[in-house]
């Protein structure tokens, strides 16, 4: 198995998001038979380094574990562009008779979604969106863990971090099935 992991915080070690994708991955890789691609949105030395076609690194994956922050309701900008740069006519999706068809099927997706507050469908443009641009390229199955009201108070964030944190196992196990 062949896992892309795509951190976009911009919270470094601080990182509630970052802190659960390695934890999913850690998880995903206990076998020990994985090769883990790494992309680090959130760092221009790293992203300066890569010199690799995003699309042909996401194709080569089986599994996409996505660290996906709220900032202002939103994805962060970075994880924005890196999806602009995979949703690529003629790639990973095209325009048929029918309206468009992804490309990019037979993959999963687990998304670490994290945020200060708790929101609903009203203010939650994050995981509709990344469910949306998923299914666009045709990546469907997709599995959301969400770590909400982290900005409450110090306890609402330990106890949030720790129910993430008690998932992973069971979420890994369902997703690998």
């Amino acid at each position: 198995m062949t896992i892309l992991h795509i951190d976009s915080s911009i919270l470094g070690e601080n990182s509630v998001s970052r802190d659960l994708t390695a934890t999913v991955v850690a998880e995903l890789t206990a076998k020990g038979n994985e090769t883990v691609l790494r992309r680090d949105l959130a760092d221009p030395a790293t992203e300066a380094a890569f010199d690799g076609d995003p699309v042909e690194q996401l194709m080569s994956a089986d599994t996409l574990v996505i660290g996906a922050p709220m900032y202002n309701f939103a994805i962060p900008h970075q994880l924005k562009a890196w999806i602009d740069s995979v949703a690529v006519a003629g790639r990973t999706f095209r325009y048929t008779a029918e309206g468009p068809e992804g490309l990019a099927g037979g993959r999963r997706a687990i998304v670490v979604y994290a945020s200060g507050g708790v929101h609903d469908g009203t203010t939650d443009f994050v995981e509709p969106y990344l469910r949306h641009m998923l299914g666009f390229i045709g990546i469907t199955d997709v599995t959301v863990l969400r770590v909400e009201g982290l900005a409450l108070s110090p306890e609402t964030r330990a106890e949030a971090i720790a129910a993430a944190r008690a998932k992973v196992p069971g979420l890994v196990e369902k997703v690998a099935a």
